[in-house]
């Protein structure tokens, strides 16, 4: 028997899982908003990692491992982690072979350049725009999987629901086509979830508003359970543009860039200074606090402002033109500035949710025959993601579900219609009656006020005082009747927003220490009682929250 799989997302994650299965003669349903050439993924500029040594500096995918489980402080899967640095080389070798363009030296080897957190040449690269080279390569290879009908998109298509059996059993997904709103069930043997991140909790970031949220919200409410939420990485150098905050890669930093404030009109180079080991290259959760010290602490920002100087203009030009060409195009079309002859004004921004849905070094979730991959899982980053293993874990993630669904047995799945259909057909009717009733206040504004208060409480430093404020404004939010102008997904999402935000809001509270990107400033130092993963979920309408241990599988 054939095995069918509906997999959520179309990114690199979604993607790869697709191209694999299919490569295994299942049959794959792909689900996105819009095309993958809009996905997230394709913003992704630095690179990827593998531990390829070609730069004769003895790397090996033990340095890979050990760098990553430092960088996550101990508390990423170590099972995950394993697999996931072995594997790099291969997978690198795999993506050449589909014809991603990656950057050759001079041997004709895929180039490789340093990141933050790592002291050895290991990120592979394609210019600066490393996503959009991997995921041309991976949609083409899906295209053709799609000719011999083994794959199959639905684009335009959100998620609704999963459709859970009495056992709680995932057998499928509700799904409501944007375009038209028709609301459908889909039935498969297995189901994985490649959503992406949580961004439009804490408004315009760094990444694609597409990847809102909304469905790890909606699975924590259908007894999901997510992790590490309270690890949300701020990208040290972003600027601010009239749209959102962009980012400056890290790769700049990796090509030679240099961070810098004034000191009585002189240039300090404060992380040379600081970490004359690694200088700006140090991991971002420890570049983007020395920023913020120097800011806020040191009152030593750029004319005043919360902001710093990257400075590329020592580079060869060609250098910055070249390998660093979004960069470039970046500030000369959103700041008017050449980063060849100017320094950049850069400060932290949110750019990477570590946490997330709770998945096993086997991607497996604690719900049977649910799967997830790419940021929206959690198990590879722990407290500090690494720069290059985002684009790694996500096209890892398909590897691995691919390989396990071949494994797994498929159940008796029949097609017969759950209650949940009928559910989400009535939310539908009640939402459109209450569409009917004046009232002034707009989705828009509510996310908007989300955001603000994520953004105040939920900062590269937190306090309980104010995470406890946070929870309770978002509580009143919810009394509020909205007005979603017309569009019912809009409605529905603030409900996601709001579990989301309380549970990143609540995981931060429960982790008395800090810990990577967790700071408190109540609590300073770093504690071994909490080397282990937050778990929340819901209990009895309740967050719930537990520590547990870092390499637990789960019991399916």
């Amino acid at each position: 028997m054939v095995k069918e799989i509906i997999v959520i997302g179309a990114g690199l994650a979604g993607l790869t899982c697709s191209v694999k299965s299919a490569n295994k003669n299942m049959h794959v349903k792909l689900f996105s908003p819009a095309h993958s050439e809009r996905s997230q993924s394709v913003m992704a500029m630095g690179g990827i990692n593998a531990a390829l040594n070609t730069k004769g500096e003895d790397d090996s995918v033990n340095e890979h491992y050990t760098d990553t489980i430092n960088a996550g402080q101990h508390i990423n899967n170590h099972n995950a982690v394993e697999k996931l640095t072995n594997d790099a080389p291969e997978i690198i070798d795999w993506l050449s072979k589909l014809g991603t363009s990656f950057t050759r030296d001079d041997d004709g080897n895929v180039d490789v350049r340093y990141f933050g957190g790592q002291k050895k040449m290991r990120t592979a690269y394609a210019g600066a725009r490393t996503g959009k080279q991997i995921l041309t390569a991976i949609n083409t290879e899906c295209r053709k999987w799609e000719y011999k009908e083994k794959i199959k998109r639905y684009i335009g298509w959100r998620f609704l629901s999963l459709i859970l059996d009495d056992d709680k059993v995932c057998r499928g997904v509700v799904m409501i086509n944007e375009n038209t709103e028709e609301i459908r069930d889909f039935y498969a043997d297995f189901v994985v979830i490649a959503s992406g991140g949580m961004n439009k909790v804490f408004g315009k970031i760094s990444g694609s508003l597409h990847n809102d949220g909304f469905v790890s919200g909606k699975l924590l409410n259908q007894g999901i359970e997510l992790a590490n939420m309270e690890m949300i990485q701020y990208h040290p150098t972003t600027i601010e543009t009239p749209v959102k905050r962009m980012l400056i890669t890290e790769a700049a930093r990796g090509e030679g860039g240099r961070l810098y404030t004034l000191r009585n009109g002189e240039k300090w180079y404060f992380m040379e200074e600081w970490y004359p080991e690694q200088g700006a290259l140090m991991p971002r959760d420890v570049v983007s606090r020395s920023i913020y010290r120097v800011c806020h602490e040191d009152n030593m920002g750029i004319d005043g402002e919360n902001k710093v100087y990257l400075d590329l203009t020592h580079l060869d030009e060609k250098t910055v033109k070249t390998k660093l060409d979004e960069v470039y195009d970046v500030c000369m079309n959103y700041l008017n500035l050449d980063p060849t002859r100017e320094p950049i004004p850069v400060y932290p921004g949110v750019h990477y949710f570590m946490g997330g849905i709770r998945t096993d070094d086997a991607h497996k979730t604690n719900i049977r025959n649910l799967f997830a991959i790419g940021e929206c899982s959690s198990q590879y980053h722990g407290a500090n993601r690494l720069g290059g293993n985002s684009l790694l874990g996500a096209i890892h993630g398909g590897w691995v579900v691919a390989d396990q669904l071949e494994e797994i047995s498929c159940e008796n799945n029949s097609s017969e219609e759950y209650e949940i259909l009928n559910y989400e057909y009535d939310a539908y009717e009640n939402w459109k009656e209450l569409q009917k009733e004046a009232n002034n206040i707009s989705s828009y504004e509510i996310e908007e006020e989300i955001a603000n208060i994520m953004n105040r409480t939920m900062g590269i430093y937190r306090t309980e005082s104010e995470l406890k404020e946070g929870l309770n404004k978002l509580d009143s939010l919810e009394t509020i009747h909205v007005n979603s102008h017309g569009c019912y997904y809009d409605y529905i999402l603030l409900k996601s927003l709001t579990d989301i935000a309380k549970a990143m809001l609540s995981s931060a509270l429960a982790r008395k220490e800090s810990r990577g990107a967790h700071q408190r400033l109540d609590y300073p130092e770093t504690n071994e009682e909490y080397l282990k993963t937050t778990v929340i979920s819901f209990d009895n309408d309740e967050l719930k929250i537990t520590f547990n241990d870092t390499e637990e599988r789960m019991s399916w």
